[in-house]
């Protein structure tokens, strides 16, 4: 095979991985935006069971490829325990702050997931952050506050749940670079089965019958947030992450467009000027992190296992 015919090869490949990505990511917009149009009428915990019910459709056939034994025997089950808790308050505190709040606020908090996990990361992981992306991070936490209308309504429980879900969506991240050798399916089964578990609970005694419409809507957001999760994670196989990274705040973008023609949002200046913060700070975040990674001597990344 010529250099050429290689390289063209990998190009394609790339340019697979950016397209695979961007379609990811509508999707986890689509699954946010329908999850806030069923929470506006039935219960959160509803949502929950029967959302994780469809995502089996998707999960069922993976489980049974790569054998049960696999959801059982993991390392540092504590870990795993931890990233179950997690992932399951991610989800279930999304929802219960979009029953309430403008997709666009919602998915501002979360956008700043990224700059969580850079703080986050340098004191779990060890991870050396430079003065410049410190300031960085700062700053998207500055922009946060901008989004959040510092009054009276910063404190409305709604904004606190957003909140809380974004930080419990960043230490999740960390989790998945901890637990990177175990398989997508696996992480992905076992909070499929504690969203479950929690939405089942949750809607003993406050159980609403719902129409066809609603039922194939709840079946259909866990088909769809579980295909968003594999295209984002076959994504990462095809392109570089530094490459890829960025594009999830096009999600923000789907956020504000959805919103829109959906539920008729219009986001508010604050909101605009705060997700803009957020977006150049984790933007420069990724610059320095990639331009640290590139300085670093090659036996030093050879021993990290980089």
């Amino acid at each position: 095979m010529s250099i050429e015919t290689s390289s063209g090869r990998k190009d394609n490949l790339i340019l697979a991985g950016v397209l695979i990505m961007l379609a990811g990511d509508f999707l986890f917009a689509l699954n946010d935006a329908m999850g806030k149009w069923l929470v506006t009428s039935l219960p959160v915990g509803q949502v929950l069971l029967v959302r994780s019910i469809g995502a089996f459709l998707i999960l069922g056939p993976m489980i049974a490829r790569q054998g049960v034994s696999s959801l059982i025997r993991v390392e540092t089950p504590h870990l795993h325990l931890l990233r179950v808790v997690l992932a399951t308050m991610d989800v279930g505190l999304f929802y219960a702050a979009v029953a309430y709040l403008p997709l666009a606020d919602v998915m501002t908090f979360y956008m700043a997931g990224p700059i969580y996990v850079a703080a986050v990361s340098h004191i779990f992981l060890g991870e050396k952050i430079g003065w410049r992306r410190w300031l960085a991070i700062f700053a998207g936490f500055i922009g946060v506050v901008i989004a959040l209308k510092p009054s009276t309504a910063m404190f409305s429980l709604p904004s606190i749940f957003g909140l809380i879900g974004s930080a419990s969506f960043a230490m999740t991240l960390v989790l998945n670079r901890v637990l990177r050798s175990t398989k997508d399916a696996t992480l992905v089964t076992w909070q499929t089965i504690a969203a479950m578990i929690v939405g089942g609970v949750l809607s003993l005694g406050a159980w609403k019958t719902p129409s066809m419409i609603d039922l194939g809507g709840m079946l259909l957001l866990g088909i769809v947030a579980s295909s968003g999760h594999l295209m984002i994670t076959r994504s990462l196989k095809l392109a570089p992450a530094s490459l890829l990274a960025p594009l999830q705040y096009t999600l923000l973008l789907w956020a504000f467009i959805l919103g829109f023609i959906i539920f008729g949002d219009i986001p508010g200046t604050q909101v605009l000027v705060g997700s803009g913060i957020i977006v150049l700070a984790g933007l420069f975040i990724f610059h320095r992190k990639k331009v640290v990674e590139d300085a670093e001597p090659i036996e030093a990344v050879a021993k990290d296992g980089h």
